[in-house]
């Protein structure tokens, strides 16, 4: 929900809540950029870029900062529409509502050059769900090949992409081959590829399960993993939906601060325990009348000598509204397929997904992960594979029948919950891809 819209009656307009996420990195990882070794009150990199700076560039988006929390590793922009997150060597923008994100590029690749001397793109990566109201949508973001053709001509070398059904749910993805790009932000001289990827029926017809892979991306993997999980849900239940909107302001009472309201909300519901709270740094603002939005810091892993472990984060933004209620969770910290041995750990995929479920229960939903993988196109062993431990761990989360678990303690029975306080979804399709140094696992799911 947008801070411009909350004077307006929340049924009167549609609000966009799918998102536009744009993420681009500038070089494989912080040891990369050009002042590792010499940081500025402990900042490298696009950190040390003046918050001025990225507020002039969101401008040009359409949207405002309403607060940052600066990390170790990391700063998080909570924005009016979603969120930004900052890195040494890499952005990640993402933005709803009717903002122009792909507009902010050009300024970035301008920001990124002159005040972290990163003249070239290592990697970009577009991608967005299907929009609810892609006529209510302006600039490039009109139509996807609108949005595809301003991306091809900053970077020839992109590929676009068609993930899950054309007349359903779907998931629209762009990105570019490392180490092609020029000082300007362009690529060498190469050909636009574009895919539109049909999935193929299932034997039993109940879902789409599809296992490509592009021959024409060249492989190439950042030295360190990067992975991201996204839970992406629409048709919330009417009781999930309650809790963002505002109580109406008490005659003479104190005001509260939208971020205390945010927090208190978070805690009320289970947000700030989808993560061990001791390990998390949480910035959350509640909307006026309505809608939610959240970034959060994470420290995971144990510091061990193989590397794993650091600063990540998740974010979750709630457009509540009856008739385009949405709601999205995203997170980069890698969750084990495997149980989780103890709460006060990072929970694992299975877990996670079912606490978030649980907060929000969609009437449906889209998941995907993409993870980056050193030996794409290599024979696959025997074993289970990431993507298909991922996939299994989708479909048992949510189509297994269970009791509904609620944080905060309350016997929730809204219209979603059905016999016994039961969530049970059926999946409706199931798609891995394999690209040139990442992997790509997608499944949707409806409420039965």
């Amino acid at each position: 929900m947008a801070v411009g819209d909350y004077h307006l009656p929340y049924t009167s307009t549609p609000f966009e809540g799918p998102e536009k996420l744009l993420e681009i990195w500038f070089a494989p990882s912080p040891a990369h950029v050009p002042d590792a070794h010499a940081p500025k009150n402990g900042r490298i990199g696009l950190r040390n870029v003046p918050k001025q700076v990225w507020e002039d560039m969101l401008d040009i988006v359409k949207c405002k900062v309403l607060s940052v929390v600066e990390g170790e590793e990391t700063d998080a922009y909570l924005l009016s529409e979603s969120s930004l997150f900052v890195f040494p060597h890499r952005i990640i923008l993402k933005t709803c509502g009717t903002t122009l994100n792909l507009l902010g590029l050009p300024r970035i690749l301008e920001i990124a050059h002159k005040f972290a001397s990163l003249p070239s793109v290592y990697r970009c990566f577009y991608s967005r769900k299907s929009f609810m109201f892609p006529e209510r949508q302006l600039g490039p973001h009109r139509e996807w090949k609108d949005e595809v053709s301003f991306l091809d001509a900053i970077f020839p070398n992109g590929a676009a992409y068609t993930v899950g059904k054309v007349n359903g749910d779907h998931w629209l993805l762009y990105l570019t081959t490392p180490g092609q790009c020029d000082a300007n932000g362009e690529t060498a001289s190469s050909s636009p590829n574009s895919f539109s990827l049909s999935p193929l029926q299932s034997e039993n017809g109940e879902e789409n399960e599809t296992n490509q892979t592009p021959q024409n991306v060249e492989s190439d993997t950042p030295p360190t993993q990067d992975y991201t999980i996204e839970i992406l849900m629409s048709n919330l239940s009417h009781k999930a939906r309650e809790s963002f909107f505002l109580a109406p302001p008490v005659q003479d009472a104190p005001s509260e601060s939208p971020s205390l309201l945010g927090r208190t909300l978070s805690s009320t519901i289970g947000i700030s325990d989808l993560f061990p709270p001791h390990l998390t740094t949480l910035d959350a603002y509640a909307f006026d009348p309505c809608g939610y939005s959240s970034n959060a810091l994470l420290k995971w892993g144990d510091g061990t000598e193989d590397g794993h472990g650091g600063e990540g984060y998740y974010t979750i933004h709630v457009t509540p509204e009856e008739g385009w209620s949405y709601a999205s969770f995203e997170c980069n910290v890698p969750l084990s397929t495997s149980p989780s041995s103890s709460t006060k750990n990072i929970p694992d995929l299975h877990t996670l997904i079912r606490r978030v479920v649980d907060i929000f229960q969609p009437g449906r939903l889209s998941l995907t992960l993409f993870i980056s993988n050193a030996n794409n196109n290599a024979e696959e062993d025997e074993d289970e594979t990431a993507l298909e431990a991922a996939q299994r761990t989708f479909k048992s989360a949510l189509t297994a029948q269970r009791p509904v678990s609620y944080t905060s303690g309350d016997s929730v029975t809204g219209d979603r919950s059905g016999e016994n306080n039961r969530l049970l979804y059926k999946r409706t399709d199931k798609i891995n891809y394999q690209f040139g140094g990442y992997n790509l696992a997608f499944a949707s799911f409806e409420f039965r």
